[in-house]
């Protein structure tokens, strides 16, 4: 437990998974017979609290008034059931630690350091070589966030229109019998004007708000490779074969 003295104060407080999925409430922290050193966190789990999972509580920590376990919640619910008494025998300790899949360490107390028997005919003929293994898993927290703003902004628009016009043009022809009549009608001599009258296109600008598209936010979940390095313990057996004398 990361700077965790006094475990007392564990208990009431509610137990959670990585990724702060509610397990149920400590009601008690288990102690190692052995080391005296605290072991294992009794969750009280179900609608009325009324059954009890054990998850150690190496790994854990504290996370404002909730405590933070190493294991999923559905890991925690299908350990096994062992009683309620404030203790918990070795076999017991076996069967979590098995569950858990973390080397047993009850055990192997009488095996190993303790002057215990090895050779007797009570012990196995072959020992067991453990060695501890990464359990990595993934917890999903906010990153940071997207949102779409929207504003106006003015741009000079060129555009070309062709637009047409009319001018006078001086057109003389000459005196035939097709127009002889309306040449030689009037007067023989006077003083006359003719006008046309001459246009020409002008533009006009007006402006219309025209849709053009949608724009919308989308997630999308893109996969990087993160390395994690971390110390693990593994036992190592090798043979050591006493002279026999000759």
């Amino acid at each position: 437990m990361t700077d965790m003295q006094d475990t007392g104060q564990l208990i009431g407080r509610n137990a959670v998974d990585r990724s702060n999925s509610k397990i149920g409430t400590i009601s008690d922290v288990y102690v190692d017979d052995e080391t005296g050193q605290p072991a294992w966190l009794a969750v009280n789990t179900g609608t009325s609290g009324s059954k009890v999972s054990f998850v150690p509580l190496a790994g854990a920590e504290v996370s404002g008034d909730a405590v933070v376990v190493g294991y999923d919640k559905s890991k925690v619910k299908g350990a096994p059931k062992e009683k309620v008494d404030g203790h918990l025998s070795p076999d017991e300790e076996d069967e979590l630690y098995t569950y858990y899949g973390i080397a047993g360490q009850s055990a192997d107390r009488g095996r190993s350091g303790d002057g215990g028997d090895t050779s007797g005919r009570e012990t196995d003929d072959a020992m067991t070589r453990s060695e501890e293994e990464l359990d990595v898993q993934t917890r999903t927290q906010q990153a940071g966030r997207a949102r779409l703003r929207k504003w106006v902004e003015t741009e000079e628009v060129h555009t070309t229109v062709p637009v047409q016009r009319e001018k006078a043009r001086l057109v003389t022809e000459p005196i035939t019998d097709a127009n002889r009549g309306d040449a030689m009608a009037g007067d023989d001599l006077t003083t006359d004007e003719h006008e046309v009258v001459l246009t020409e296109e002008v533009v006009d600008v007006d402006k219309r708000v025209v849709p053009k598209e949608r724009v919308r936010l989308e997630k999308e979940t893109e996969t990087d490779e993160v390395v994690v390095g971390e110390e693990v313990r593994k036992e190592r057996i090798e043979m050591d074969q006493d002279a026999d004398g000759r």
